[in-house]
């Protein structure tokens, strides 16, 4: 299969910070700088490059060309990749593809934003039309009314979600990347007690916006074996659902692509959630990672909060979890974080992880979420199954 073919061969993540003061392109340039000198391949040899959806770009037509132009590439393949918070992973599938099908030989797929400082992004489709103009404002208030809607229908334990944030805090405090203002340790009690934000999400569910970047740099297994770079990962499996549910008119919110992605990803692979070493799902707020949980086979749908109680997710336990500590407890790099998540997932495969190394390296479960539409679940849901080289 064209996905187990590809390799990567090395990775980079910016810190992550309240507010940049360079340029998305100066901390693209400085990923790519990165990454070239960990491998050892030349500029000149650099043939793809795959960009994440980003809200500095958002509106530019040219942004991937502009982008190569400004980091001074010659290209046979490039693109955007514009399924939002799904964009990460989705770039290194999409990269895999290329180099399967002779488009590009080396890539760097790059996730850089700038969100807190060039925010100028319009929120068209259903965003303006259906959410903005009740008072349904952004992320929170979607958040909110989900979690409602899950805590009617199905059991919620609140102190559940309180454990997943503080594993997610334990492990920003071990990674010197995580944004400063994070890297401060919380209890399930702070959890409770945090600022109730559109009930009942609190303040500790939220992610915080940040600037940052991080990339990967892609070829083929038999390009990595050739250059001597046999230290690498290997996707092995991915999914991909873009609006699960669309030709219904009601849905279960609760219900999400995951599943249907999750199922692929783990089929491709020839594993099962019970194999999965290490998890590294997209978080924006915390009852994505329950929901996700659910919908990827970890426990049954509406059995979250009890999974949740039972497992230790803390990067010495049976399911680590986010051990970056996450874009809640790292930051989100505005439509790159979920570069977060899949860049420590690459991280951990090579044995990386420094304080929060996970001794289980067999494979990393990454997943991704792009888009919150209006009155159904989430737009695009992603599944990445990763193990190293063997």
């Amino acid at each position: 299969m064209a996905l187990h073919d590809a390799a990567i061969v090395g990775f980079a993540e910016t810190k992550i910070v309240l507010r940049s003061e360079v340029d998305v392109w100066t901390l693209g340039a400085q990923i790519m700088e990165e990454l070239l000198e960990r491998t050892g391949i030349e500029k000149g040899e650099i043939d793809g490059l795959v960009l994440s959806s980003s809200i500095t770009g958002a509106g530019n037509a040219f942004w991937s060309q502009t982008t190569a132009d400004q980091l001074g590439l010659e290209l046979d393949f490039c693109q955007t990749v514009d399924i939002g918070g799904s964009s990460p992973i989705g770039a290194l599938a999409r990269a895999a593809a290329a180099i399967d099908a002779g488009y590009a030989k080396n890539v760097i797929c790059l996730y850089a934003d700038t969100a807190v400082v060039e925010s100028g992004a319009r929120g068209r489709s259903f965003s303006e039309e259906w959410c903005s103009t009740v008072g349904y404002l952004g992320p929170p208030a979607a958040f909110g009314l989900l979690t409602k809607h899950y805590e009617t229908h199905h059991k919620l334990d609140y102190r559940a979600l309180g454990k997943l944030a503080v594993a997610q805090r334990e492990h920003a405090l071990r990674n010197p990347l995580a944004c400063e203002k994070l890297r401060v340790p919380i209890t399930v009690d702070d959890y409770l007690n945090s600022k109730m934000i559109a009930d009942p999400v609190r303040l500790l569910d939220c992610v915080m916006p940040c600037d940052g970047a991080s990339g990967l740099l892609v070829t083929s297994r038999k390009e990595a074996e050739k250059r001597g770079l046999t230290k690498c990962v290997v996707p092995i499996g991915y999914g991909e659902r873009t609006n699960f549910g669309a030709a219904r008119s009601v849905v279960d919110p609760t219900e999400t692509g995951h599943r249907a992605a999750g199922e692929k990803a783990f089929a491709q692979a020839g594993l099962k959630p019970t194999d999965i070493a290490s998890f590294h799902p997209y978080d924006d707020f915390i009852i994505a990672i329950m929901m996700q949980l659910e919908m990827l086979g970890f426990c049954k749908h509406g059995q979250g909060s009890d999974f949740i109680n039972e497992t230790d997710f803390l990067w010495t336990g049976n399911l680590p979890l986010n051990t970056s500590g996450g874009q809640i407890s790292a930051g989100q790099a505005g439509l790159a974080g979920g570069g977060t998540n899949l860049i420590e997932g690459v991280r951990q495969l090579f044995g990386e992880g420094g304080e929060r190394q996970v001794a289980n390296t067999s494979n990393a479960l990454v997943t991704g979420i792009g888009g919150i539409p209006y009155g159904r679940n989430w737009t695009t849901s992603t599944a990445m199954i990763l193990t190293p080289n063997a």
